[in-house]
């Protein structure tokens, strides 16, 4: 292969490497835990996601369906923001390093089903992580302050637009159709 070949194929492969999404954090600087919130598929059209946050306030957001970004997107929260968002979820941490599963048959006795699951997880360092699995169906009342903190999640950390699921062409919508304008 000639020389003038082999300069065309490293500069693809360079470009190609540039216009890679990169779907990881840059590992924190500040000391604290790096929190991710995933967000399952439901029945319906719930936005299904994965977001990180890092104690730097670096986010990513990784869409599944139903959100309004269409790949990997960064995003940053204040400090203000971090702090928030992992002190509310404190209260629902399980024991360092160990897995609490809220879901139906184990721990719930109403259950609804088609709901989304949720997930958090802690993770600092070289430690285990922390992990919470909720699956939302259960309408437990002992459980209605964990789902009401999930719910203000995409709001907390200034998401909420990126989460909004966005209606399809010909798609029904709050009951009506969607039509295009009058002439």
């Amino acid at each position: 292969m000639g020389t003038k070949a082999i300069g065309i194929l490293i500069a693809t492969a360079l470009l190609g490497a540039c216009a890679m999404e990169q779907t990881e954090l840059e590992k924190p600087t500040k000391v604290g835990d790096t929190i991710r919130f995933s967000a399952g598929p439901c029945f319906g059209a719930c936005p299904s996601y994965t977001l990180r946050v890092t104690p730097d306030g670096s986010g990513l957001i990784e869409p599944q369906r139903f959100t309004a970004v269409p790949g990997p997107t960064r995003f940053t929260v204040t400090p203000l923001q971090y702090r928030r968002f992992r002190t509310v979820l404190a209260q629902f941490r399980p024991a360092q390093g160990t897995v609490k599963r809220i879901g139906q048959g184990e721990n719930c006795t109403r259950f609804a089903t088609d709901m989304p699951g949720y997930v958090i997880e802690w993770t600092r360092g070289d430690a285990p992580p922390t992990r919470l699995e909720f699956q939302s169906g259960c309408m437990d009342a002992s459980y209605g302050k964990l789902r009401a903190t999930i719910a203000s999640i995409p709001k907390m950390l200034d998401i909420a637009a990126m989460v909004k699921p966005t209606p399809r062409q010909g798609q029904v919508t709050r009951g009506l159709e969607r039509r295009p304008p009058l002439a």
